[in-house]
């Protein structure tokens, strides 16, 4: 199985204190990185979330863009919701905590599953659902108990006019085993399958097609682990086999390195191959998160860059 799970979720956000506190004050997630965007010349912060060592399937990544001024648009091609999961007996906790935080709340059920639906500051799309079993282990700051904390990423969903190529691409080139349908939602596993490795396509004809470049209110891309180098160069070589020939080169992201590809529907998915030292290869496990890491690539402009990126109070 090439594709195992997910390894992170990258989304395009408002600023950084809004989204710094957003994930740690309210969803109480841990900050496992403070760095900035490896591509273009212009630096913009890269916040990093998980759980206590920032495990692969647990992580939330976002670029702060409002600072750039580039606002972009939601739409159709484009992964529209990211999904978290917590114990389903913890829904009760989490709708209270969120409703006490000024978030509304829309009830659902999709594949058997409770939702509780709810936006980021942002306006991007989230969802936490209870699942009963997920052994992933979660951070707990203190402030929600361990027993009722969040897992990982459960699942996310993809926007699409139909769903035709997208399952094609599912099962051709990202070893997707499709688990069934939903009313407008047609269900994906990728590895084991389970929380942590769906993917769900919401069937939407009318809506325009979604932004591209980075900008303020969209998710980015998406991230599936892979166990290697050679796992990874057989996925590129797979995918431009079958036609993908935009598949783009490896790219070193400093705790893992990616190759990029276009879905059909225009999402952009990443294989993603974890360093071994991961989280900890520039800074130890007992200060993750504490203080703002420059990339490799910048280093020769740490003090323009830390003078440039907008204030981070944390």
């Amino acid at each position: 199985m090439t594709i195992q799970r997910h390894h992170h979720i990258t989304l395009c956000v408002g600023t950084a204190q809004e989204d710094y506190d957003f994930h740690t004050k309210v969803l109480s997630l841990k900050s496992v990185k403070k760095t900035a965007l490896y591509d273009g010349d212009v630096p913009i912060y890269h916040l990093y979330y998980g759980n206590d060592h920032g495990e692969e399937s647990t992580l939330v990544t976002c670029f702060p863009m409002r600072q750039s001024g580039r606002k972009a648009h939601r739409g159709s091609g484009q992964t529209r919701t990211l999904a978290l999961s917590v114990p389903v007996s913890a829904l009760g906790f989490w709708e209270a905590r969120l409703k006490s935080h000024g978030y509304a709340i829309q009830h659902s059920e999709r594949f058997g599953e409770k939702v509780l639906g709810f936006q980021h500051p942002c306006g991007i799309a989230y969802e936490l659902v209870g699942i009963a079993d997920d052994p992933r282990k979660p951070y707990s700051n203190g402030q929600v108990p361990p027993e009722l904390a969040i897992r990982g990423t459960h699942g996310i969903t993809v926007s699409v006019r139909d769903t035709e190529l997208s399952e094609e691409f599912m099962a051709v080139g990202w070893n997707g085993t499709k688990v069934g349908t939903d009313g407008a939602y047609t269900r994906f596993h990728v590895g084991n399958g389970g929380t942590g490795a769906i993917v769900d396509f919401h069937r939407e004809p009318d809506l325009k097609q979604s932004s591209w470049l980075y900008g303020e209110g969209i998710v980015h891309h998406t991230a599936f682990q892979v166990a290697s180098r050679e796992v990874q160069d057989k996925v590129k070589f797979h995918l431009e086999g079958i036609g993908l020939t935009d598949t783009s080169e490896r790219k070193d992201r400093g705790y893992f390195e990616s190759i990029y590809v276009r879905t059909p529907a225009g999402a952009m998915f990443e294989a993603t191959v974890s360093k071994p030292e991961g989280m900890t290869i520039d800074e130890p496990y007992e200060k993750l998160g504490t203080a703002f890491q420059v990339p490799p690539v910048f280093a020769s402009k740490r003090e323009e860059i830390l003078a440039y990126l907008e204030p981070l109070h944390y």
